[in-house]
């Protein structure tokens, strides 16, 4: 299961959090433990390079896309591995939306649409739609033409 999708600014703010199956006293706890994570670990990296974690028998991929950083928490089934894909195909769809990686502004800017192109990606802590070309069809919110 994917437990949390997480995107934060260069500061540790939280931008947009998605938990699921987490208890809400567990998420302040999360929360924390990611961004500092990042700030100890995302200086000075390119963007879209992954990095690794694991922290009681979960997983955790993040990586920092423009100004925008972005963790996926996984456990069971969503290993490293299949967390990978997913990070990939959030910060693909991130790029489509946006047009370029995010500054913490443009991010704000699109946010609705981020967040539809997350509910598509990501549905009750399962990876659900890895296409990039139906992503971009479910999110661009018109009534859906005859198949």
């Amino acid at each position: 299961m994917l437990l949390a999708v997480l995107f934060s600014n260069s500061d540790g703010n939280i931008l947009v959090e998605r938990f699921n199956g987490v208890p809400a006293e567990e998420r302040l706890h999360w929360r924390s433990f990611l961004v500092k994570l990042g700030a100890e670990n995302l200086r000075g990296i390119k963007n879209e390079e992954l990095l690794v974690a694991c922290h009681k028998s979960v997983y955790i991929v993040y990586t920092i896309l423009g100004d925008v950083s972005i963790y996926v928490v996984g456990k069971d089934a969503y290993d490293e591995l299949a967390l990978s894909e997913a990070i990939f195909v959030i910060t693909s769809a991130i790029k489509d939306v946006c047009g370029k990686p995010p500054t913490e502004r443009l991010f704000l800017d699109k946010y609705g649409k981020i967040c539809l192109c997350l509910d598509e990606i990501v549905w009750t802590g399962l990876l659900e739609n890895i296409d990039k070309d139906r992503i971009k069809r479910l999110v661009r919110l018109k009534p859906p033409t005859e198949f």
